[in-house]
């Protein structure tokens, strides 16, 4: 049965290889890294392929999991200073910050579409050592194929929602067999070993959550808290918000009493700084553009604005120092949430919505560690930010967020171990 719906699933994503090459095409009107080395997509390479069984391959699928690599890469790399890193990633941003991790000897590419086809040639050119894969990535043909080809492959990171296992309880006879086929699973909670149990994985080990050992930058923690002195009121911030959240926020913005805080709103996707700077003005208020001061300070018109739109990438930690509050992107619709941790780490205290299942067991525990609160909708969220953002105990807020991070570090270590355990004594 799961040949027949591998070979089922597989005609399909070759029937549809063109729709999804014009989708590529048609983002990289916005974010140009999508047209290039589009032939990597399909398994097809330019560079000659490197020396076999030298590389550990890593998948990240965008910015977050990159990030959550990044000190798992390091803590690799120390533990094993001969290792080469073979990085793959699948979106822009993902493209962007993984670039920063690379290392003379090192190979970046996109991730192949999930043809059998894309997958062997991938794996023939590069023939990794291991595979790492982030968080939520099972994919049934690169699984099949990485078995077939006797590498071992490991989740690392790894969560899975309720919502997902029933989803992928649709289609078991394509994903219970591609779970089986991990190594290992490395989870990040109790509730998400479980889970992957019953999705079919054989060997699933608790680690934690990498993303608590991410070191906010401190130069992007310094500016951000040079910025917030010289502004002469609160500051809020909406982290990473998602389609359908901008308007009904704008929305409960304008029901705050005069004198506002200044809103700072950061969509989650690059694509859409247009989108919401147009929302921005529709709802009547004044906005200016992160984009807009480059390296120097805020302009007055900055520090006059009603919203500041934040449309740069890798700068949250700089917008979580400048702000005294925070709202939580994607969780005021049912999308799960986003990573909550960084905030924590950077002192800014949350305000999440109800919908945090992509991260339920940090939600839970950050609201019980009072580092975050919990709000109904998206109106009862913005009014508990802006009384947070002036709360005279602000500071016990910001002292419980930041030993909240502290407590839940040391997955990297862990994890960083057990893949470590399946390399060979030299590369």
């Amino acid at each position: 049965m799961e040949a027949l719906a591998r070979s089922l699933y597989g005609a399909l994503l070759w029937s549809l290889t063109p729709a999804y090459l014009l989708k590529l095409w048609r983002r990289g009107g916005r974010e140009p890294a999508y047209r290039e080395r589009l032939g990597e997509r399909l398994g097809r390479y330019e560079y000659p392929a490197p020396p076999p069984r030298r590389l550990v391959w890593v998948h990240a699928v965008s910015l977050g999991e990159t990030r959550a690599a990044a000190p798992l890469i390091a803590a690799l790399r120390a533990q094993r200073p001969d290792l080469r890193l073979l990085l793959t990633t699948s979106t822009a941003t993902g493209w962007a910050a993984g670039h920063a991790l690379l290392r003379a000897g090192d190979v970046h590419t996109w991730l192949p579409y999930d043809t059998p086809g894309a997958v062997r040639r991938f794996l023939r050119h590069h023939r990794p050592l291991v595979g790492v894969l982030m968080e939520t990535e099972v994919w049934p043909n690169l699984l099949a194929v990485a078995a077939r080809e006797q590498l071992p492959m490991v989740l690392a990171n790894a969560r899975l929602s309720a919502k997902s296992l029933r989803k992928g309880e649709r289609f078991a006879t394509l994903m219970r067999p591609a779970a089986g086929r991990f190594l290992r699973v490395l989870a990040q909670t109790q509730d998400d070993a479980q889970r992957f149990r019953e999705m079919g994985a054989p060997f699933v080990e608790v680690c934690g959550n990498l993303k608590f050992d991410i070191a906010p930058p401190p130069a992007l923690l310094q500016r951000g808290q040079q910025w917030r002195s010289r502004l002469q009121r609160p500051v809020v911030l909406a982290a990473s918000t998602r389609e359908n959240e901008e308007a009904p926020l704008l929305a409960a913005w304008r029901e705050l009493p005069q004198p506002r805080p200044l809103l700072v709103l950061v969509p989650r996707h690059p694509q859409r700084f247009d989108e919401v700077a147009a929302l921005v003005e529709q709802a009547g208020f004044s906005g200016v553009r992160r984009s807009s001061w480059g390296e120097g300070e805020p302009p007055q018109e900055a520090a006059l604005a009603d919203v500041w739109l934040g449309d740069s990438i890798g700068e949250m930690a700089l917008y979580y120092a400048c702000s005294d509050s925070g709202l939580l992107g994607g969780s005021f619709e049912p999308l799960g949430g986003q990573n909550l941790i960084e905030a924590a780490a950077c002192g800014c205290p949350l305000v999440l919505g109800p919908h945090t299942f992509n991260f339920a067991e940090a939600a839970e525990l950050a609201v019980q560690a009072r580092a975050a609160m919990r709000a109904a909708d998206i109106r009862q969220g913005v009014v508990y930010a802006a009384m947070l953002a002036v709360d005279p105990q602000r500071n016990g807020w910001v002292d419980r967020a930041l030993t909240f991070a502290s407590r839940h570090r040391g997955a990297t270590e862990r994890m960083a171990e057990r893949i470590v355990g399946l390399l060979p004594a030299v590369i």
